[in-house]
């Protein structure tokens, strides 16, 4: 449960975790429920940041794993963080972000009204990475959140969805990552929605933004789940903003599970949801697939 205190925004520098050790250590079972390093933890926004960051994680991810540097990082820049799990179909487990996308969508809202609620603010914005980046979508869409959000980061999303193949190699790249996925596909009702040209996307897609909201979306040439790599873009609109890591550094060769843990995608995250330079480019440093660099 969310408990808000005093603690000012970025009171601390909290170090940010590497990919590897952050999904091995979220198999131990009291890191299933355990939100990362810096969300939920009591702050409130500030001037300068005056909306609060809510994550959404990743399909079989959850906000554990998916978010062990974005999370800190955000919290060392002097964001308020806010992270949850949501789309369980497999209870007492550590795999989330698996049931129907519209369900999740309203846990999303559940949660993001008791942001603002107990935080005071008038909006959020949101940072996901693969579904995370997409699902909050159809929150703003359908139920109600064009106007509870301010700006929607998609790390990878999969937007205009994915192959059968690009479903069956994220699920082997996450078993490198010591996540054993592999049997529970079949309770995965969120893949099947996330496929390229389902009837979910194609209604989603009908209205691909709403006014009012600001859509950044990053993206890795090297995306091997959504594929191409461009069905992760929103069509261009002055409201959308789209990012290929290797048009600022070519040495950036992160796939689909390293990019929330990129140097170079953290840098282009913390720029959208600040100073917003169009013309900002990362400090380019050298990022490998599945295990990324921080």
């Amino acid at each position: 449960s969310l408990s808000i205190g005093v603690a000012p925004a970025g009171a601390s520098t909290l170090p940010l975790a590497g990919e590897g050790s952050q999904f091995l250590s979220s198999a131990l079972i009291w890191n299933w429920y355990a939100s990362p390093a810096g969300a939920n933890t009591g702050c409130r926004p500030t001037a300068a940041h005056p909306y609060p960051v809510v994550l959404t994680e990743g399909t079989f991810g959850n906000m554990y794993n998916s978010f062990g540097a974005v999370s800190p990082d955000l919290a060392n820049n002097g964001y308020c963080v806010y992270a949850l799990n949501f789309g369980q179909t497999i209870p007492l487990s550590m795999f989330d972000a698996m049931g129907a996308i519209p369900k999740s969508a309203g846990q999303l809202s559940t949660f993001v009204n008791k942001v603002l609620s107990e935080t005071g603010a008038s909006k959020v914005d949101i940072v996901g990475w693969s579904q995370g980046g997409m699902m909050p979508r159809y929150y703003i869409n359908d139920l109600g959140g064009a106007a509870k959000v301010n700006m929607l980061v998609g790390l990878a999303p999969s937007n205009y969805g994915t192959t059968l193949d690009g479903v069956v190699t994220y699920i082997a790249d996450l078993g490198l990552l010591g996540l054993g996925t592999a049997l529970l596909s079949p309770a995965c009702e969120a893949c099947v929605q996330q496929l390229q040209g389902s009837s979910f996307l194609t209604q989603l897609n009908a209205t691909p933004t709403a006014a009012g909201v600001k859509y950044v979306t990053i993206e890795t040439r090297d995306d091997e789940v959504v594929t191409p790599y461009t069905n992760a873009f929103l069509p261009a609109g002055p409201n959308v903003q789209n990012i290929t890591l290797q048009t600022q550094c070519t040495q950036d060769a992160s796939d689909h599970v390293s990019i929330p843990y990129d140097s170079n995608a953290l840098a282009d995250m913390i720029n959208a949801l600040g100073p917003d330079s169009p013309t900002f480019t990362p400090t380019c440093q050298s990022v490998g697939p599945i295990f990324g660099n921080v």
